[in-house]
């Protein structure tokens, strides 16, 4: 696309922006007295619609359908945000893996919208028919197979597909001439990256499993990380502390609800420049994730008031907001 169309689609995309939901308006429902009254306050702001029934999980759905219908609405180029959709992919891979390793299929465990999709997955991987599986997931899904069901062990399955992942991810980061989507990228590996490690750390993994499991990037030293995973948690605590993942580490020593909190948070923060952009793809990338992130927090408080959660744990899971 030239620059004269992004900017039509990136003035289309402000004005969406005015909807986000602010820090204050997250302030409002965290307010709500209950999980019926949060119900109330997001069908209120227009979440849902019409033939969506009054449900958390139906709400949030219909979101997340809502971010797509608007970006194809904009005519511009959809495999530009396909490394958006590659956890969701990813993750479905293992899964029909999984299914026909078991023999028992299980929708509610599949991300819903991605290419492949679950019908096709699972058909795929019942016929071992590999090599119709997009870019480098043949190799991983043909690996991955024959480990599980050679050798059971469902969680070396998991790490070979969640390297692949990082590679594409990684692989299309540095193919791609968007600066949000090379950030994009940097941020979701390095990340990833600490939260193997951190993982990895606290179920006492070999330094080869975290070398097998973890993706190079610049932003992280991989061995050194894997080296300070096998000493302890204080090692991975010091590496972090020694460059650009100070909060990182603060977060940790915090708690594991915080250092996830500043995952997301800290992907924000990376794209918020983007707002300032008018002549590229950056900012409707950015909106996706925005998007994203607002519906993961909407839904962090539904779920904390429908269990009962005090307003300080529930408060501790809350991400920043994009506006």
């Amino acid at each position: 696309m030239s620059e004269v169309e992004y900017t039509f689609a990136v003035a289309h995309i402000r004005g969406l922006e005015g909807r986000l939901f602010s820090q204050a308006t997250i302030d409002q429902l965290m307010a709500c007295r209950d999980y019926d009254a949060a119900l109330d306050f997001i069908i209120d702001k227009g979440w849902g619609g019409l033939d969506v029934e009054r449900d958390a999980d139906a709400i949030l759905a219909a979101e997340r359908s809502k971010i797509w219908e608007t970006i194809r609405s904009l005519s511009v180029p959809m495999e530009t945000f396909d490394v958006l959709s590659y956890p969701n992919v990813f993750h479905n891979l293992k899964t029909a893996i999984k299914e026909v390793y078991t023999g028992q299929k299980n929708d509610d465990f599949f991300y819903e919208g991605t290419v492949p999709s679950r019908e096709e997955l699972r058909d795929i991987i019942a016929r071992k028919d590999f090599s119709r599986l997009p870019g480098n997931m043949d190799a991983a899904a043909q690996d991955a197979f024959e480990t599980i069901f050679h050798s059971n062990d469902g969680q070396l399955c998991d790490v070979i597909i969640d390297k692949a992942c990082l590679e594409a991810i990684d692989k299309a980061g540095k193919e791609s001439d968007s600066g949000a989507i090379r950030r994009y990228a940097e941020t979701v590996v390095a990340v990833t990256d600490i939260k193997i490690a951190v993982r990895c750390q606290k179920t006492g993994k070999s330094i080869e499993f975290m070398r097998r499991a973890l993706q190079p990037c610049g932003d992280v030293d991989t061995e050194r990380l894997a080296k300070a995973a096998a000493s302890g948690f204080e090692a991975i605590l010091e590496y972090l502390s020694g460059g650009r993942f100070r909060e990182a580490a603060e977060a940790l020593r915090e708690s594991p609800s915080a250092f996830e909190r500043w995952c997301d948070n800290y992907l924000m923060e990376i794209l918020r420049p983007e707002k300032y952009e008018v002549f590229s793809v950056g900012p409707l990338v950015a909106y996706v994730l925005a998007r994203e992130n607002e519906i993961k927090t909407v839904g962090i408080i539904l779920s904390g008031k429908l269990n009962g959660l005090t307003d300080d744990s529930i408060r501790e899971r809350i991400r920043e907001m994009y506006v």
